[in-house]
C-alpha cells in the first residue's frame, strides 16, 4: 500500500473545540467513541494503547500481543512512556488542503482523535493523530525535538498480518505525515478505497467504494469455474436424488418410470458414457435411483447399493485410497463411492451413496453435452437406454395415497436449504429446485429410511464439488445422521429388495420392493405355490415377506423340527422341501383316485417364559400323487385294545383305549382287522371307577410320533386343547367333557419315508363338574372358546398309548 506524505501544519489540524482529555501511562484503554474511526474498512469505538521498548502500538480489538489476531497501527522507536487523548471537533470540508493531498477522501472531515506521547520528565516527543472522515480515515505522525531516532516505522496490521509498511525520515516527520487509513476488506485481502483491481486467480474485479464496501464481479458465468490464470473454464453440476433431476442448469424433472437413462455423454469425451437406474421401494409409482452405470472404452463400472462397485461384472474391493481401473478412478469412504474421469481437458466426478448422484465436470468451454443432465426436460425416450431397461420398466402404477404425508409440512421441512448454515452456499447454488424435489416428493411417499435428510445431503454434497464449501453444522439440527447405517444391509440386499428402516426396531434390513410385494400382499401368501416333482416337494418363500412380518426364517420347520429352511444369499429366497430320502415327517393319506403327501412350515414351539416376539405362522402344503395299481394300503392294529390303571388325587380308575372302524363304536379292531390308508377310524377314551356325577374325563390333547416315545420330534396333532386340529378337516371330537367317556375319529395316514408303526398318544384330564362347565366347546373355525369358570386342574393327568401299523 502506499503512503502519501505531507507536511502537516499544527493550524491546520489542531484548531477546534476539544473534549476532555484521557491519561495513560505504559498501557490502556481508551474511549474514541465521541470520534469513531474506520480502519481498513472497519469501524472502532475504542483503542489499546501499548508502550514498550519497540516502540508505540495502537490497536482496536484488544491490547497488543505478537502473533495475536488484531488491528494495530505500530510505530517504532522514542522514549515516550506515557499520554493523553484530546478530542477535537473540526469540520474539514471536502476540497479543502487534506483534501487535494489525499484524493481518495470523498467525504468532509468530523473530527479528529489528538493522542501526545510523552517521556518521564512530561517533554512530547511525538503526537499520532486520527482523523474521522465518515467512513474513511487518516493517520497523522508528528515528531519534536525530544524524538533522538533518525526516522519512525509505521506498521499496519490487519487480522494480525501487516498491510502496509513505510518508514519515514526525522525530518520529514519533524514537520508531520499523513496517510490515508480508508480501505475494504474483502475474503482476507485488503483494498484501499476507491479503487478497482483485477484479481487473475480468481477471474474477478474487485471495487472498493468511498463508503468501504467491497464488491466483486467476476468474469466467469454460473456454471464456470475460474482456473486460476484469469481464464474461466465449465464447472458443472447435476444431482440425480429420488426420481428427481437437477441438470446443469438448475432445471428440474421427476422420472416416472424405473428404466434405464442416459445421465451424460458427449463428443468431447469420446467413449464415455454415464448412466442411471430407477427402481420402486414402499410404493410403485415412485422410483429411486438405483445404480449408475459408467461406460468408458466398453469396460462398464457399475455403482451399486451398499457401496457395490463392478468392474465388468467383477466385484471390486476399494478404500479410501484411489486406485485407477481401465481409466476410471476409484475410491470409497464409509458413505460413498466416487469415480474420476479425466480425458481430453476435461475432469467428470461422480459421487453415488446409494440414493443421490452427484455428477461434476469440468473442462473448457465450446463442449455439447447430451443427456438428463445437459437437459432434464427432455423427452424421456430419447435418453432411455434399453439395455438398461426391463421390459415393464415403464408401466405406469397409481398406489393409494399415504396418509401419513403432509404436503405443507414437507415444505416447511425441506425449506431449512434457505436457512443456516446451508445459506453459505445459496450464492453458487440455488436451493429452490432442492426444495421443490424434496417438497414433492415427501408430499407422496412416506417420510422414511432418512429420506428427508437425502435431499439436504444432496444439496451439500452439490455445494462441495461446486464451490468446494463444506456445509457444517447440520446434521444435529436436522436430526440426520452420516447416513452410513443403510450400507450396512443395502450391500446385501437382492434385486426385489431395498435397504430401509424397520417399523418397529428403526434398525436398517432389507424390504420387499413394492411391485415385488404386490404380487403376494393381497393373498396374504409369503411366496410361491408349492413345487411337485416326481420324488419331492418344496416350497419358495421370501424373507423380505417374512420380516414384515415380525417373523425369524430360522425359527420355522416342517412336520420333523430338524427339517429348516435355506436361504440362498443372494436372492433371500427361503426354500423348504421335502423327498423320499428326507421325508421330513410328511403325512402319506390317500383317497380313491390320489395319494396326498402333506407336509406344514410352521414356528418353532417357545423354548421358555409364555410370550413369544414374532407372528406365530403355520403354512400347509400338499402334493398329490396318481396311484393306478395301489387303491388302498392294508394295516393292522398291534393291540385290540390298551387299559391303564390311574391314580389321581382321590381318584383311582382305569383308562382303556380302543379302536373301532366306525363312529356308532359297534366294530372293534383287533390285531387281526385289515384297514386302507385314509379310511376312518375312531377311538375311544372310556374310564371305569369314576363317579360320573362328580367328574367329567377330559381328552386334552391326542398326536401323533413315528416313535413310541410321545416327546419324539416327528409329531402329528390330532386333538389340541381339546378340539380338533383346524389342519384336519377328517378329525371329529364327540362327547368330549360330557362324562366318563368320549372318543374321536380321524382318517388314518402314514408317516412318509419312515418305518411301517405310527404311535397315538392322548392325554387325559379329569373334571369336577360344575354345571356344564367340563363341556369343550369349539367354535365353527375349530378354536376352543374359553370358559370364564375355572376349570379343575389334574395334578396326574393321564398318557395312554396305542399304535398300528402298515
Amino acid at each position: 500500500m502506499k503512503f502519501l506524505t505531507v507536511f502537516l501544519t499544527a493550524c491546520s489540524f489542531l484548531s477546534g473545540a476539544a473534549s476532555t482529555s484521557q491519561t495513560f501511562r505504559s498501557s490502556g484503554e481508551i474511549n474514541i467513541s465521541s470520534c469513531p474511526i474506520h480502519f481498513y474498512g472497519r469501524r472502532y469505538e475504542k483503542a489499546y494503547v501499548d508502550f514498550s521498548a519497540d516502540g508505540f502500538a495502537l490497536c482496536f480489538k484488544a491490547s497488543y500481543g505478537r502473533g495475536i489476531d488484531n488491528d494495530c497501527i505500530l510505530m517504532s522507536g522514542g522514549t515516550a512512556d506515557r499520554g493523553d487523548l484530546s478530542v477535537l471537533t473540526k469540520e474539514i470540508p471536502t476540497g479543502s488542503g487534506v483534501h487535494k493531498l489525499l484524493p481518495n477522501l470523498k467525504s468532509a472531515g468530523k473530527c479528529v482523535n489528538v493522542i501526545p506521547l510523552k517521556d518521564s520528565n512530561m517533554s512530547q516527543v511525538q503526537q499520532v493523530e486520527l482523523g474521522n472522515f465518515g467512513a474513511q480515515s487518516i493517520l497523522g505522525i508528528r515528531t519534536y525535538s525530544g524524538y533522538n531516532d533518525d526516522s519512525v516505522e509505521a506498521d499496519a496490521l490487519v487480522n494480525g498480518l501487516s498491510v502496509s509498511r513505510r518508514t519515514f525520515q526525522a525530518s520529514e516527520t519533524n514537520r508531520g505525515v499523513i496517510t490515508d487509513m480508508s480501505g475494504c476488506r474483502l475474503s482476507g485481502s485488503v483494498y484501499l478505497t476507491n479503487t478497482t483491481i483485477r484479481d487473475p486467480s480468481t477471474c474477478s474485479t474487485i471495487t472498493c467504494d468511498a463508503n468501504g464496501v467491497a464488491t466483486t464481479v467476476s468474469d466467469c458465468g454460473p456454471t464456470e469455474r475460474c482456473r486460476g490464470d484469469g481464464s474461466c473454464a465449465l464447472n458443472l453440476v447435476c444431482s440425480v436424488t429420488g426420481s428427481t433431476v437437477i441438470d446443469f442448469s438448475g432445471r428440474l424433472s421427476s422420472v416416472p418410470d424405473r428404466c434405464g437413462y442416459s445421465l451424460l455423454s458427449s463428443a468431447s469425451l469420446p467413449g464415455l458414457h454415464v448412466m442411471g437406474v430407477l427402481k420402486e421401494r414402499r410404493r410403485r409409482d415412485v422410483s429411486f435411483l438405483d445404480q449408475v452405470i459408467l461406460s468408458l472404452d466398453g469396460n462398464l463400472v457399475s455403482l451399486e447399493q451398499g457401496g457395490r462397485v463392478k468392474l465388468d461384472g467383477r466385484d471390486l474391493l476399494l478404500g479410501s485410497d484411489p486406485q485407477l481401473f481401465h481409466g476410471v478412478e476409484l475410491s470409497r469412504d464409509q458413505a460413498d463411492v466416487t469415480a474420476k474421469i479425466t480425458a481430453s481437458n476435461f475432469t467428470v466426478t461422480v459421487v453415488f451413496d446409494g440414493s443421490t448422484a452427484t455428477i461434476h465436470l469440468t473442462g473448457p468451454n465450446g463442449a455439447a453435452f447430451q443427456g438428463l443432465c445437459e437437459d432434464a426436460m427432455t423427452t424421456l425416450s430419447q435418453v432411455r437406454v434399453s439395455q438398461y431397461s426391463a421390459a415393464d420398466c415403464n408401466t405406469m402404477y397409481v398406489d393409494a395415497a399415504d396418509n401419513s404425508t403432509n404436503c405443507i409440512n414437507a415444505a416447511q421441512r425441506c425449506g431449512v436449504l434457505q436457512r443456516a448454515p446451508f445459506d453459505t452456499c445459496n450464492s453458487s447454488i440455488d436451493p429452490q429446485p432442492f426444495i421443490s424435489a424434496c417438497s414433492e416428493t415427501l408430499c407422496k411417499y412416506p417420510s422414511k429410511d432418512g429420506l428427508e435428510c437425502q435431499f439436504l445431503e444432496a444439496y451439500a454434497e452439490a455445494c462441495h464439488l461446486h464451490s468446494s464449501v463444506r456445509v457444517e453444522g447440520w446434521r444435529t439440527p436436522t436430526g440426520c445422521s452420516a447416513g452410513v447405517q443403510q450400507a450396512a444391509c443395502q450391500r446385501f440386499c437382492s434385486s426385489h429388495e431395498f435397504c430401509g428402516l424397520d417399523t418397529h426396531s428403526q434398525k436398517p434390513r432389507c424390504h420387499c420392493r413394492a411391485i415385488f410385494e404386490s404380487k403376494y400382499k393381497p393373498t396374504g401368501s409369503f411366496g410361491e405355490p408349492v413345487v411337485c416333482e416326481r420324488k419331492s416337494a418344496s416350497v419358495v418363500l421370501a424373507n423380505c415377506l417374512l420380516e414384515d412380518e415380525g417373523i425369524d426364517y430360522t425359527t420355522l420347520h416342517l412336520n420333523d423340527q430338524t427339517c429348516k429352511g435355506e436361504m440362498d444369499n443372494v436372492t433371500h429366497m427361503v426354500t423348504f422341501g421335502f423327498d423320499t430320502e428326507r421325508p421330513c415327517g410328511t403325512l402319506i393319506m390317500a383317497n380313491d383316485s390320489q395319494i396326498i403327501y402333506k407336509n406344514a412350515i410352521m414356528t418353532k414351539s417357545a423354548a421358555s417364559g409364555a410370550i413369544v416376539r414374532h407372528e406365530k405362522l403355520h403354512v400347509d402344503f400338499s402334493c398329490y400323487l396318481s396311484q393306478p395299481e395301489v387303491k388302498s394300503l392294508a394295516m393292522r392294529f398291534k393291540h385290540s385294545s390298551v387299559i391303564q390303571h390311574v391314580s389321581s388325587g382321590e381318584w383311582s380308575y382305569n383308562l382303556t383305549m380302543k379302536a373301532f372302524t366306525g363312529s356308532d363304536l359297534t366294530t372293534q379292531l383287533d390285531e387281526r382287522s385289515e384297514l386302507d390308508l385314509n379310511q376312518q377310524i375312531c377311538v375311544e377314551l372310556k374310564t371305569e371307577g369314576l363317579d360320573g356325577n362328580a367328574v367329567s374325563v377330559v381328552t386334552d390333547s391326542c398326536w401323533a410320533t413315528d416313535q413310541p416315545s410321545p416327546t419324539g420330534n416327528l409329531r402329528y396333532d390330532l386333538v389340541k386343547n381339546g378340539c380338533p386340529n383346524p389342519i384336519d378337516e377328517t378329525v371329529k371330537v364327540m362327547g368330549n367333557g360330557q362324562g366318563t367317556s368320549n372318543h374321536f375319529c380321524f382318517n388314518t395316514f402314514q408317516f412318509s419315508g419312515r418305518n411301517s408303526e405310527v404311535f397315538l398318544h392322548c392325554r387325559v384330564e379329569l373334571c369336577i363338574k360344575q354345571g356344564d362347565n367340563c363341556v369343550q366347546r369349539c367354535s365353527p373355525g375349530r378354536r376352543r372358546r374359553r370358559s370364564a369358570l375355572p376349570r379343575y386342574e389334574d395334578r396326574n393327568p393321564a398318557l395312554i398309548s396305542v399304535a398300528w401299523m402298515f
